[in-house]
């Protein structure tokens, strides 16, 4: 397996983390009918991220966010595979890639201003570079 390859799977079991740390701590919070049921925000009183905490929901919006970034990080991990691309420059920003998610979720949930866009950031540029490189 490539080393792309090795942080995507590992990309995927942190998000994996991240919705089981999403689901414990909203369970922590909600009572078990609202988080069990079929989640009708009519029912509920609204949208369930707006009646966690603010951690939870920034927990939950982290969650959300690396929805986004695997796109785009699975996509420039295929390209790269896929077009027999990898180098040495590919698989280090697959593994910042994967460290930028690391330190995301804790600078989301915590509230480190600026660290949480420039970490951000730092995930997407090595993406990007992934993208680029396999056209080179």
């Amino acid at each position: 397996m490539t080393p792309e390859l090795t942080a995507l799977t590992l990309a995927g079991l942190l998000q994996v983390g991240q919705i089981a740390l999403m689901s414990v701590t909203a369970n922590l919070e909600l009572p078990s009918g609202k988080t069990l049921g079929p989640r009708d925000p009519q029912k509920l009183g609204g949208p369930l991220i707006d009646q966690v905490s603010p951690r939870t929901g920034r927990i939950f919006r982290a969650m959300n966010n690396h929805f986004e970034g695997l796109i785009l990080f699975t996509l420039a991990v295929l390209v790269v595979t896929l077009g027999d691309q990898s180098t040495p420059l590919t698989a280090t920003c697959a593994w910042i890639y994967l460290a930028a998610r690391l330190a995301y979720v804790p600078a989301y949930a915590f509230g480190w201003v600026p660290w949480r866009s420039l970490i951000w950031l730092t995930g997407l540029a090595a993406t990007t570079t992934m993208l680029i490189a396999a056209l080179i």
